[in-house]
């Protein structure tokens, strides 16, 4: 149903057919079909031509050559990338086009009217793709790789996968297909073409004759094909270690000499068997299979450097044995199952361990010695004995000595060659009743060559303390207590300290055992009570009693003691608790008349003294020092008095605020002449005024006319002081605004005008009037 075909066009694009559609424009039954369909146009990437590159032709049956028809282009790099020819429909690309930038262009074209620019066809839309071409080389994204895989391991075992991407179009062409090679790294590893995995090409490639390895890996495009691109990478890969080699003594025997005197938990010897493995596959355990002495000696490992270390467990004594020899096994602690066949995975060592002699200190018979002496043993007698001896073969004699500092008093003394221990001093149980000393043990031939021996001393009591009252006793009688009735019960202590216990006898001492007021009665379990024999006690006739108390131990010999318990005689209540002890005291009835007249003439003789002493201190003159607290210097006066205005004219004198040059009354405060000489020399009659001085002279003048004035003043204080004096000088040239200075001033001006100015102006008149104004201040 078309008045045309398509048409098969060929374009300057490298030779390459373009296919495009020509305009179908249908006039059959007077029916208005489409009048263009299109196709998509190809265009190559990377053109370098110096001309635009030629893309296709759009026509338009509508177009009949009269240039009426004007071909337009929108749409993605139009009039930017891709042009068209206006009149013969043409198109080119002007840039260079990167398909891996875009793969393909949007446009639309669309036929108008040259005059009016109205649309003789409908708007299509075609589609410009660009046409790949192998110019990106793959790439390794990860690279450079890093692998690891365990030695021994069997051929063709996977390392890793290696990837490259190819930027260009894998549906075109060969430009993106890749397959790997290996460049550098064979015959130890393979890679597969098309997947890229990394394999093992040996088997059982060990680690301690090489660790590392470093491929050089190949991707390439077009299938590998000659004119391809290509991109490399590197993978380094690392044997990692296995348990494959046992543990191996570098000597088959080993010695090592210690001293007889090496402390407990003290190295002996450090041993290592050497495993070429690494981490947990060389770690080892250490063993004492066989040796003298068991228990000797223990082995443990020394986790930092692998080493089997030798400790002594018991002490060495040259004298008894000087040597010993161990086996020793050493074993991996971590074993490979997969590797057993190349075990065993242990190995065995001798050593020997030789003891050297060392003039060892005396050692004591017995480390702890008991002795026990009676506290009343006479200086000299010997309690016990300590013995030691020398361990080495010398066997040199031995002298002994106390450690002081264990017996500070020095109650005990040692026999420096028999080790017999005796008393020096008197003991005391009741102060100290064990005693720790420390004895010396030292080599004659050698004294450097010390031991050390303890002996305990227990001091046995004996009776030697008296009883006493365990307490002091505060023992109160009431008034009203009855006879036979119990006021105390005493019990005693005694500082000694008897097999069976104490047993005390009490009873009252021979002078009051027959008194009338108390008895004793012994309660035979240590104590006693004290009772009294009669009532009717009174405080007044006597306050208090004493008893004296004796009181017999158990001992052999037994002691006693006389211990007094003193009974107050007390005002009690009905209940028995007392109100008041002690004496009453006695008070007068009365004062008799003479006493009476010698206390009031005290009274009156006092008051007398003190209206005198009162007096005086009125009359006694001030001093001229003023009180510091009355200084007026340092006192501030306020009165809250205010003046009366402009119309006050009497509350205070105005003439004392005028001028310095004006007012000078040289009888004030001048009583005596002082002779204080002046800076500048003027008749002594009459004084010149400021104004006629220098400004420098003004206030220098002025400072000594007031320290003339304070030194005749017979009122100042005979101290320094600080005197202020509030003068600013002689004034400027234009001489002084002031209407209180006007006044006293030669002025020759007439204030009489203001008199005329009205009544507002009267008090002005009155003041600066030359009738008025004197009598004002008269």
């Amino acid at each position: 149903n078309f008045d045309n075909i398509m048409t098969l066009m060929r374009g300057k694009c490298g030779g390459f057919p373009l296919l495009f559609c020509l305009c179908l424009n249908s006039q059959v039954q007077q029916r208005h079909k489409r009048s263009w369909v299109w196709n998509q146009f190809f265009v190559l990437e990377e053109y370098t031509g110096n001309e635009p590159l030629y893309v296709g032709k759009l026509h338009s049956d509508v177009d009949k050559g009269d240039g009426k028809v004007k071909y337009v282009l929108t749409g993605e790099g139009a009039t930017t990338i891709f042009t068209i020819d206006e009149n013969t429909g043409d198109i080119h690309a002007t840039k260079r086009l990167d398909r891996e930038a875009q793969a393909y262009y949007t446009l639309q074209a669309q036929a108008v009217d040259r005059i009016t620019n109205l649309p003789v066809e409908p708007k299509s839309e075609f589609v410009v793709k660009v046409q790949d071409i192998n110019d990106n080389e793959p790439k390794f994204v990860d690279g450079p790789y890093l692998a690891g895989v365990p030695e021994m391991s069997p051929l063709g075992t996977m390392v890793v996968q290696v990837e490259a991407t190819d930027a260009d179009d894998p549906t075109y062409g060969n430009s993106a297909r890749v397959v790997y090679s290996i460049v550098h790294g064979q015959p130890y590893f393979s890679v597969e073409p098309k997947t890229g995995i990394i394999r093992t090409a040996l088997a059982n490639m060990d680690r301690e004759s090489r660790d590392q390895y470093v491929l050089v890996i190949q991707a390439k495009d077009m299938v590998g094909q000659m004119g391809g691109l290509s991109g490399t990478t590197t993978v380094t890969v690392t044997l990692t270690d296995v348990n494959d080699n046992p543990p191996r003594f570098t000597h088959d025997s080993y010695q090592y000499t210690v001293l007889e005197s090496l402390p407990l938990q003290s190295v002996v010897a450090r041993i290592k068997a050497a495993d070429i493995d690494i981490g947990s596959n060389a770690e080892i355990d250490y063993r004492i299979m066989d040796g003298d002495g068991p228990g000797m000696f223990n082995i443990t490992t020394d986790e930092d450097t692998q080493e089997g270390v030798i400790f002594l467990q018991k002490t060495l004594d040259f004298e008894t044995i000087n040597s010993f020899a161990l086996k020793i096994e050493a074993t991996n602690r971590n074993i490979d199952s997969n590797f057993l066949s190349l075990g065993p995975f242990s190995d065995t060592t001798s050593v020997k361990v030789t003891v050297e002699d060392v003039n060892e200190p005396p050692i004591f018979s017995s480390p702890l010695s008991q002795m026990v002496v009676s506290e009343d043993a006479k200086m000299g007698t010997s309690i016990g004995r300590v013995s030691a001896h020398d361990p080495d073969s010398l066997n040199s004699a031995i002298r002994y000595s106390i450690d002081r500092n264990t017996d500070l008093e020095r109650f005990f003394n040692v026999d420096a060659l028999s080790g017999v221990i005796s008393t020096a001093k008197p003991l005391d149980r009741e102060a100290n009743s064990v005693h720790n000393l420390t004895i010396f043990a030292i080599e004659s031939q050698d004294p450097t060559q010390i031991g050390k021996g303890f002996a305990v001393v227990k001091v046995l009591d004996v009776n030697d303390n008296a009883p006493l009252f365990a307490m002091d006793y505060e023992t109160l009688l009431c008034e009203n207590a009855m006879a036979g009735q119990m006021i105390q019960t005493i019990s005693a202590v005694d500082k000694d300290e008897p097999p069976n216990g104490h047993r005390f006898y009490y009873a009252l001492a021979e002078p009051v055992a027959t008194n009338l007021n108390f008895t004793l009665r012994d309660n035979k379990d240590n104590t006693a009570s004290i009772l009294t024999k009669r009532g009717g006690f009174r405080r007044r006739e006597q306050p208090v009693y004493r008893l004296p108390v004796l009181i017999v131990d158990s001992g052999s010999p037994a002691l006693s003691s006389t211990n007094t318990l003193s009974v107050r005689v007390c005002e009690c209540d009905s209940d028995g608790v007392a109100l008041s002890c002690g004496a009453v005291a006695y008070t007068a009835t009365g004062l008799s008349t003479g006493a009476l007249l010698a206390i009031l003439g005290c009274i009156i003789t006092l008051l007398v003294m003190v209206l005198l002493i009162v007096t005086m201190r009125r009359r006694k003159k001030e001093p001229l020092i003023l009180e510091e607290e009355r200084d007026v210097r340092e006192n501030i006066v306020r009165y809250d008095d205010e003046g009366g205005g402009e119309e006050d004219t009497e509350a205070f004198d105005m003439v004392t605020l005028r001028n310095l040059n004006v007012i000078r009354d040289p009888n004030v405060r001048r009583d005596v002449t002082p002779d204080t000489p002046t800076f500048f020399h003027y008749p002594s009659a009459s004084r010149p005024a400021y104004k006629n001085l220098p400004d420098n002279v003004v206030f220098r003048e002025f400072i000594w006319e007031r320290l003339k004035d304070a030194d005749v003043d017979p009122s100042a204080p005979p101290y320094d002081s600080l005197q202020t004096y509030a003068f600013e000088g002689s004034g400027s040239v234009a001489e002084s605004l002031s209407s209180l200075e006007s006044l006293s001033t030669d002025s020759d001006q007439n204030y009489d005008y203001l008199s005329n100015w009205g009544p507002r102006f009267k008090k002005l008149a009155d003041l600066y009037g030359n009738s008025e104004g004197a009598s004002v201040f008269s």
